[in-house]
């Protein structure tokens, strides 16, 4: 392993622990992993456990010894956000007094009354303009459990994918001003994610394609705060269901955890996901060691359209 001093880039396994990690959350969390090894990243553990309602206890120590089980390994951490708030607060601030989020105590169902149709596929309802207060201008943060909203500016974002190609996104059409602190008195995943990624240093970020569009958001973010240079995204097709959805409960149980008290091997598991990396023929899965699947990895064997999970794998 590569001293801390002769890593040129680093990159970050984020788990949230809302649960127990399944066989998509894996796939992606292998191919980071597999990646980093490969072309020498420092690796942080990070546990993204502010969505303090959905944390489930013990969560946190089941993940860690998941992933170790499979093989995958990290150089510092785990490191976990509830732990120390205060770089938070401080961004916050600075986004405060800069004049570039305000308090918003509107509720959903205002905004939408006020939104125009909602898009075709959109996770969220846009936030209109029209809502913004018209006195938008430098405040002082004090942490209070109130959202905070940012402005956000109308244009393109543009960015260049490490996965999908380059990218153009209007932030301003698609989610308008979005919540950076939450009313639980905690930042949102936009705000958390940029000041951990920020301040541990991370310069590669591989996850699943269903966050393209906020990477646009939190590359506003790293403009709004100053921190120079944003990471290099890779943004990987998701696993999703029969019914085109995400892997989640409704496809059945394909929590990691279960295959493992059933004593299957992580060989086995692996070697499902090297199938679906096109590492192998997805008919002719072979039992694989992550040593393995790092070796033969290649981003360019991927395909482009999401990963099909059915009762045979």
């Amino acid at each position: 392993m590569a001293s801390e001093s002769e890593y040129l880039e680093v990159t970050r396994l984020a788990p949230s622990p809302t649960g127990a990690l399944h066989l998509g959350n894996v796939r992606t969390f292998l191919v980071n992993w597999a990646l980093a090894r490969r072309n020498d990243w420092r690796i942080v553990l990070r546990i993204e456990d502010l969505d303090g309602p959905r944390v489930k206890p013990g969560a946190i120590e089941g993940t860690v010894a998941t992933l170790a089980w499979l093989g995958m390994d990290w150089d510092v951490g785990p490191i976990v956000q509830s732990d120390d708030l205060g770089p938070y607060r401080a961004a916050m601030a600075a986004l405060a007094g800069a004049g570039l989020a305000y308090p918003c105590e509107l509720t959903r169902a205002q905004i939408e009354a006020a939104a125009a149709a909602p898009q075709e596929g959109a996770h969220e309802t846009p936030f209109p303009a029209a809502l913004r207060p018209a006195d938008v201008g430098p405040r002082k943060f004090d942490g209070e459990a109130t959202n905070w909203r940012v402005v956000v500016p109308d244009g393109v974002v543009e960015f260049e994918d490490g996965f999908a190609g380059v990218q153009r996104h209007r932030p301003a059409e698609s989610v308008g001003d979005f919540i950076v602190w939450t009313k639980r008195g905690q930042p949102s995943y936009q705000l958390a994610v940029v000041v951990d990624d920020h301040r541990q240093g991370v310069t590669r970020v591989v996850r699943g394609d269903d966050l393209l569009d906020s990477a646009a958001r939190q590359t506003l973010l790293y403009g709004m705060l100053g921190f120079g240079r944003v990471p290099r995204y890779t943004h990987l097709p998701l696993v999703r269901g029969t019914d085109g959805k995400r892997l989640a409960k409704r496809h059945g149980d394909t929590r990691v955890d279960s295959y493992r008290e059933k004593r299957v091997r992580p060989e086995r598991l692996i070697g499902l996901m090297a199938a679906w990396c096109g590492i192998v023929a997805r008919e002719k899965p072979e039992p694989m060691s992550a040593s393995e699947f790092r070796e033969r990895f290649d981003l360019r064997t991927m395909r482009a359209e999401p990963i099909v999970f059915t009762a045979d794998g």
